[in-house]
């Protein structure tokens, strides 16, 4: 699939409240938080057109308490996901383009996903710099997502060191939870 860059869309938001929504009935107090993350939860960002949602459950352990409402909901379980510190579910067959990531709450992967939605939406210039960079870096990998993502590391890592030194400055906690 080729790589995609787009324009801030307005809409962004919507759509994630439609989802979280849909997420929020579905799991209930399974669900110790749902946010929207990701690039299209920081207003003004350039971003792949994907609304990323992270759920944040007790334990990844049963699976079943969070996967099963998820599967009965019409999200489809990504098995081959090889990262351990989540579980990856993907948007129900014909709808919009959706990435559902169930992590432990309180863990690094969760606060890492927060910190760095919230650092890039309290500094625009920061947001701007990720921007340009994604931009390139999606015209340089455009047939290349592996590489695309790769690419991307050493900005991201950046980034977090800056929003690490915010975080510590500030007292950072992340908000209430958007669903």
């Amino acid at each position: 699939m080729r790589i995609e860059v787009v324009e801030y869309d307005v809409g962004w938001p919507a759509l994630f409240a439609d989802v979280g929504g849909r997420l929020r009935d579905a799991l209930g107090e399974v669900a110790v938080r749902i946010d929207h993350i990701g690039s299209t939860s920081v207003p003004g960002l350039a971003a792949k057109p994907i609304i990323d949602v992270q759920v944040s459950v007790v334990s990844l352990e049963p699976p079943d308490v969070f996967r099963r409402p998820l599967e009965a909901s019409g999200f489809v379980f990504r098995e081959d996901n090889p990262e351990r510190t989540k579980r990856y579910f993907r948007e129900p067959p014909g709808q919009r383009r959706t990435h559902i990531h169930v992590r432990r709450s309180g863990s690094f992967a969760e606060q890492f996903a927060l910190l760095f939605r919230d650092y890039l939406r309290a500094h625009p210039a920061a947001a701007a710099e990720y921007a340009r960079v994604k931009r390139d870096l999606a015209v340089r990998y455009r047939d290349d997502r592996p590489g695309y993502t790769d690419a991307k590391e050493p900005i991201v890592w950046e980034l977090i060191r800056r929003a690490d030194g915010w975080a510590q400055r500030t007292g950072w906690l992340p908000g209430p939870s958007h669903a």
